[in-house]
This record gives C-alpha cells, structure tokens and sequence, in this order.
C-alpha cells in the first residue's frame, strides 16, 4: 500500500522539494525531522489510545520521509552517510510505532502487548540480519514482509482500529508477527544457503589449487630425475 501510493505522493510533495531545494535544507536535515516527526506523534498519541489520529500522523511523516530522497537526488549532497543515516532514522521510527502501540497494549491486552514487542524486535532483527549479511558479502535479499510491508500492516490495522473496525488490530498484530519469524526465517535460510555454497566453492578453489602445486612438484621431481639420468650417462 505504502509502494503503491509512493509516486502519488512524490507528485504532491514535488513543489515543496523545489522549495526545499533553493535553501540550505540538507536531506539528511528532513530525515531526522521525519523521524522526529513520526516519534512523537506515535509515542504521544498511540500510549493514549489515540489510535486513528496517531496512525495518520505517522502515515504523513513517513510520506514526508520521502522528501529526503527527492532532496538528494536534487542536491547532490547525501551520499553514503545520508544512506546510513536513512536507514538509522527508519529503525528509530519502527521503534517508536510499535513501542507507542505496546505501551498501549499493556494498558488494554496484556497478550497483545507480548505479540507487538515481538513484532517491534522482529522488525529490528529481519532488518539487521540483512544489513549484516550484505556486510559479510552474503545475499539475504528475500523477504515475505520488509518495512513496508511493516508499516503499511501495523499503521492501517492500528487506524482502523481507532475508527471502530472490530478485530481488525489484534488480527492485524498477530499477522505481522507470524509474516515477521517467517521472514526472518527466510532470510536467516538465504543467508545459510549463500554461505554454505560459497564455502563449498572456496574449499574447490582451494583443492584444486593444491592440487596443481602437487602436480607442479611432481611435474619438477620427474624432471629433475630425468636430468640427473641424463648426467649419469
């Protein structure tokens, strides 16, 4: 959903980025006040039981979010470090979302509150485990439920939530928190696969490599015979 509305909204917030682009705005200045933005409204308004005003606020800071995007490519000036920072900001937001719900949670379903703490460090490990594996040279790239996926579950099954929908939020948590393991499943096994194939592959290179050194030696004993024959005659 959150894909699907993206260039709609890169449209709307197209004349505001023109804006932003003749100031001395960075990108990496808009990431962190999105995530500012979508921290306090997700731990002022969802603890409380505001559930539909929360949703929608966080919904429109991580829109915003994307002005950082647009910025750069404007600018010219983000780089590696506003990728970092990006990606930083987003497991911040994440937090606060679903730490915001839990608290409420405690207050409300106990059981609830235990489904969206998992779903909250599912996130951060689904997450992580890619990073790591991308930073160890392995492919974790797969994935039933990634952060847009994430959000778009939690933040519409905690607005409709807010708006009367009867159900809606403990299905949508407990949805989240099965497509999350099974996730983190994916990618764990993605990363096993590639690892696994990769030392195959290594431990090939290195058998035949010892091998043509023993050839090569063998090839050097036999000569060196034939040479000392040769001399004996």
């Amino acid at each position: 959903m959150l894909n699907f509305l993206r260039p709609a909204f890169a449209r709307l917030f197209n004349p505001v980025v023109q804006a932003l682009a003749r100031t001395p705005v960075t990108p990496n200045m808009i990431t962190v006040a999105g995530t500012v933005g979508v921290c306090a409204a997700a731990l002022s308004m969802l603890p409380i039981g505001e559930l539909f005003p929360g949703a929608l606020t966080v919904t429109v800071f991580v829109f915003t979010d994307m002005l950082d995007g647009q910025l750069a490519r404007i600018k010219g000036n983000s780089g590696i470090f506003g990728a970092f920072l990006d990606s930083t900001m987003d497991r911040i937001g994440d937090a606060a979302v679903f730490g915001g719900i839990t608290i409420w949670f405690m207050r409300t379903d106990h059981l609830l509150a235990c489904v969206s703490l998992f779903c909250l460090a599912a996130g951060l490990c689904v997450s992580y485990v890619k990073a790591r594996a991308e930073g160890l040279g392995l492919n974790a790239n797969v994935g039933l439920i990634e952060r847009p996926e994430r959000l778009t579950i939690g933040l519409a099954s905690i607005g409709l939530s807010g708006l009367g929908v009867p159900y809606i939020l403990p299905i949508g948590m407990w949805a989240l928190a099965v497509g999350s393991a099974f996730t983190l499943w994916q990618r764990m096994r993605a990363v096993y696969l590639d690892a696994t194939a990769k030392a195959a592959l290594v431990a090939k290179e290195t058998v035949a490599q010892e091998t043509a050194v023993q050839e090569t030696a063998a090839a050097e004993t036999a000569a060196q015979k034939a040479a000392s024959g040769t001399e004996e005659v």
